[in-house]
């Protein structure tokens, strides 16, 4: 049997309907942008898979890095014990974060990291005897898929099912000249009930890589400031390069409180999450009284392997050639985007740093589970390049070291879908 037939016997696969869904291909190795299946069919990872891939797959040094580690010290108990990879991850971590970042707390993924942001934040208000109870996110957010994750993130398909058992968010349009003022009235008039303040800085990933001006986002997280609401950076996507720079925020002229992280952290290696926050956040949880505790952990927090992945990642992370070479990729989409335009199928080309999101012209249709969603995505496989659409959106967001003919191949083949389908 093959790797596939046996799949379909034992596994149940994510955001996957599994009575209609094709058949998933068995993948036996990867190297650089690529992955290969059962048959040796090379297939050019032009997502990262799921975003979480930066240097490419088996990368050898990561590799040699988490070898060497296993040798070591493969886990500990992280209450009350410590080790090497997370003190050394958590320092060079902060040294390349807003000044303003001060302590790390370590989690699993991308969904546990904003789960302990927005648990730090309720409590430091429970802590300091206020009644803060309501979070303020923007509309069509998409943070996680764990509750509090959910809860925070837009209502879609992907809640309807949780709806009533989800904790009640005030969401806020995307901040534009247009809206700005309005925006700030409203943070205002909620200004003594809101915990905290959530965004994905710059660009909203799930919504269909929808993106917006740093400087209305500095508008409203300075208001946040002079009303005392925290505000959270969710930057598990857009970490590590995606944005052109290290991290959306340091677009950005005001700084978050705390920050999460997943994803790029470990190269796309190994499962890590990582919440930082500021030292007066920290601070609100140092009392003699045990109840005033973050009561929040996981069996594998802070994983020495996870950790040493995560430092090898940074290692290639702040090498010259992976700043080279994220530029590349920025000039390259920059390029692309400037072909496309006017084109007759396409609405709109979005493009931030080493992320660029072509969105089909299809009138009304422009749901995720669309047919043409389902046709795209089968006409770049078939193509030998993963491409996963939201809906009518098409994204692009390769690995640091994919080559210039490669993306030269995904931008004739996306070309050539749009003269096709």
């Amino acid at each position: 049997m093959t790797l596939s037939e046996r799949d379909l016997k034992v596994i149940w696969h994510p955001y996957t309907q599994m009575q209609t869904a094709a058949a998933p291909v068995g993948i036996v190795r990867g190297e650089g942008a690529c992955v290969y299946d059962e048959d040796g069919k090379c297939y050019i990872d032009a997502i990262s898979s799921w975003w979480v891939n930066i240097h490419g797959h088996a990368h050898p040094y990561i590799a040699a890095k988490v070898a060497e580690q296993l040798k070591t010290l493969e886990h500990v108990i992280f209450a009350g014990f410590t080790h090497e990879p997370a003190v050394e991850l958590a320092e060079r971590l902060l040294a390349l974060l807003p000044s303003n970042q001060a302590k790390v707390f370590y989690s699993d993924n991308g969904s546990t990291a904003v789960e302990v942001a927005l648990k730090m934040c309720l409590q430091y208000w429970y802590n300091k005897g206020e009644q803060r109870t309501k979070i303020l996110a923007f509309k069509n957010a998409y943070h996680g898929d764990t509750f509090g994750a959910m809860a925070v993130s837009g209502r879609s398909a992907f809640t309807n099912a949780f709806e009533k058992l989800l904790f009640d968010v005030e969401f806020i349009d995307l901040p534009t000249a247009d809206n700005i003022s309005e925006l700030r009235s409203k943070i205002s008039a909620l200004s003594s009930q809101l915990a905290c303040f959530i965004v994905e800085p710059l660009v909203q990933g799930s919504a269909g890589m929808i993106m917006y001006e740093a400087a209305y986002l500095d508008d409203l997280m300075q208001h946040c400031r002079e009303e005392g609401i925290f505000t959270i950076a969710d930057e598990v996507f857009t970490g590590f390069g995606r944005t052109g720079k290290n991290f959306a925020s340091d677009h950005l002229q005001h700084q978050p409180d705390i920050m999460c992280f997943s994803k790029g952290l470990t190269g796309g290696t190994m499962a890590l999450g990582v919440t930082t926050c500021t030292q007066y956040i920290y601070d609100a949880f140092l009392s003699d009284d045990r109840l005033k505790t973050l009561f929040h952990g996981h069996s594998f927090t802070a994983n020495p392997i996870a950790c040493a992945a995560a430092l090898a990642s940074m290692d290639l992370f702040t090498q010259p050639e992976t700043v080279q070479n994220i530029q590349r990729i920025v000039d390259h989409h920059r390029e692309f985007a400037m072909k496309l335009q006017g084109h007759p199928r396409i609405k709109e080309v979005r493009q931030t740093g080493t992320i660029i999101a072509i969105e089909w012209e299809t009138g009304n249709d422009t749901s995720y589970f669309s047919n043409l969603r389902d046709s795209l995505y089968q006409y770049f496989l078939s193509a030998g390049i993963i491409l996963r659409p939201l809906g009518n959106i098409v994204y692009i967001l390769p690995p640091y070291c994919i080559t210039n003919e490669q993306l030269g191949y995904i931008y004739s083949t996306i070309q050539q879908a749009l003269d096709t389908i």
